[in-house]
């Protein structure tokens, strides 16, 4: 139901504009002067905004550039009495997409509503078509909320202008090959091609050939010439993954690759030229590899010019969320299901829940719930059972030796002091938002993030 917020000083007009558009379906809100305007309006986040124009206090005009000005994004139709086009006109130009001249009937007030439903769905509706092809181009599926994942996509994209090598550290699910990806689509060799492969997954009499290619009669079962992964890379970025697998032999060969510019196909002997752009990645820790003679210190400093870590999820829980919601969507889309979000008691298991797995396992585990669940909402039954777990309040957990982190449960205490102060203010977000020292906006936004609307 299309959601409308009427701005005007005139208690019969509010009155009037109310009941034309209830009648036709829409769903009226009301604010009696501009100021009062702006706090509903960043409140209910409305889809139109009907505001007139000439107000006492806070006008039309500077109700909207103070909306305009908060990240408000709703249609905005201005009324506007007789001999007032030129104010409509500077409306218009500041963001508003129509205006209606007062008197007006009931079939032109709700035709130009409609014209402004119509124009709002097919924008938003470009916006997420655009959305789909571009995020790639973007960042890379990416959700960072973490100051450790912001600097992370901040290195990446410093980096991906330059050619130096890039080693991504961190568990497995915590989105190095995001990060590689990432690299590649904001550097010049975009256009170019991504090849990654898994150092850790192809056995090592299999690894030589995959990445440096092979002449005819090289071995058995050698048939035709066919060209290496560096060699399909050249021009773009060759990811290597779990490169902390790769057998002492390789690592001598890829050292020699890294130095010289240049790879030989087996059974070759003639070398090639290559120009490939590097990005490695592990879950392992390389100093103890190196400490242990199973990674060559020379080749570490090759590969890792530019390091970026990726932290565990269990250390920036405050992105389960926005990870949550956006697996929601995307196996809403894949799998033709429509669970619209995730119940209270259900998000604060996944937020006290240890991912070990990190995003990949939460990715499971919501794909999972939505699969099995019955309702339109992702309920704490739906959970697997090692993710179930009862909700205590923060002050009765009892916290061991290695449960001090801040990161991990600074999210659930945020959720819990955002509920509280809705209880305390009967659900005014105005009122709740000065309680927690936050604007109105940035509230919205959490209560949206903690699935609490």
């Amino acid at each position: 139901m299309t959601k409308v917020l009427i701005i005007d000083d005139e208690p019969s007009l509010r009155q009037t504009v109310s009941m034309i558009l209830g009648e036709e379906g829409y769903q009226t809100h009301v604010a009696s002067d501009g100021r009062e305007g702006l706090t509903r309006a960043l409140e209910l986040e409305p889809d139109v905004v009907l505001t007139d124009v000439r107000m006492p206090g806070m006008t039309g005009l500077e109700f909207l550039e103070a909306y305009r000005g908060e990240g408000g994004d709703a249609m905005v139709i201005v009324m506007t009495a007789y001999g007032s086009t030129e104010l409509a006109i500077q409306a218009m130009k500041k963001g508003a997409y129509d205006y209606v001249p007062k008197p007006f009937s009931a079939d032109q007030l709700v035709l130009t509503l409609r014209k402004a439903q119509e124009r709002e769905t097919l924008r938003r509706e470009v916006t997420r078509l655009r959305d789909e092809v571009n995020v790639g181009k973007r960042f890379s599926g990416i959700i960072a909320r973490s100051p450790a994942m912001k600097s992370a996509i901040e290195t990446a994209t410093k980096v991906a202008r330059y050619p130096s090598p890039v080693l991504v550290t961190g568990e497995s699910g915590t989105g190095k090959e995001l990060i590689a990806r990432l690299i590649h689509e904001q550097s010049d060799r975009s256009s170019a091609a991504f090849v990654a492969v898994n150092c850790g997954a192809i056995p090592e009499n299999l690894l030589e050939a995959e990445l440096f290619g092979y002449v005819r009669g090289a071995f058995t079962g050698a048939d035709r010439d066919r060209p290496g992964l560096f060699e399909a890379a050249s021009g773009g970025t060759l990811f290597l993954d779990e490169i902390g697998e790769m057998p002492a032999p390789l690592q001598v060969k890829l050292l020699r690759v890294l130095q010289e510019g240049e790879i030989r196909r087996l059974g070759e002997t003639r070398d090639r030229q290559v120009d490939a752009r590097i990005v490695a990645a592990t879950n392992r820790d390389l100093d103890d590899e190196i400490r242990n003679g199973n990674f060559r210190r020379d080749l570490y400093f090759r590969i890792a010019v530019v390091p970026i870590h990726l932290p565990p999820l269990r250390q920036r829980t405050e992105e389960i969320p926005p990870l949550a919601r956006h697996f929601l969507e995307r196996y809403n889309r894949s799998h033709g299901l429509a669970v619209d979000g995730i119940e209270p008691e259900a998000m604060d298991a996944l937020l006290e829940y240890s991912f070990t797995g990190n995003a990949r396992e939460l990715e499971n585990v919501i794909e999972r719930a939505m699969v099995l669940a019955d309702g339109p909402r992702i309920g704490l039954d739906d959970l697997p059972h090692n993710v179930r777990s009862p909700v205590r309040p923060l002050d009765q957990v009892d916290l061991g030796d290695d449960e001090l982190s801040v990161k991990k449960h600074g999210a659930l205490l945020e959720r819990r002091l955002i509920q509280k102060a809705l209880e305390r203010t009967g659900g005014n977000r105005t009122r709740a938002a000065q309680l927690l020292d936050l604007s109105a906006r940035a509230l919205l936004y959490k209560i949206r993030d903690y699935e609490l609307e």
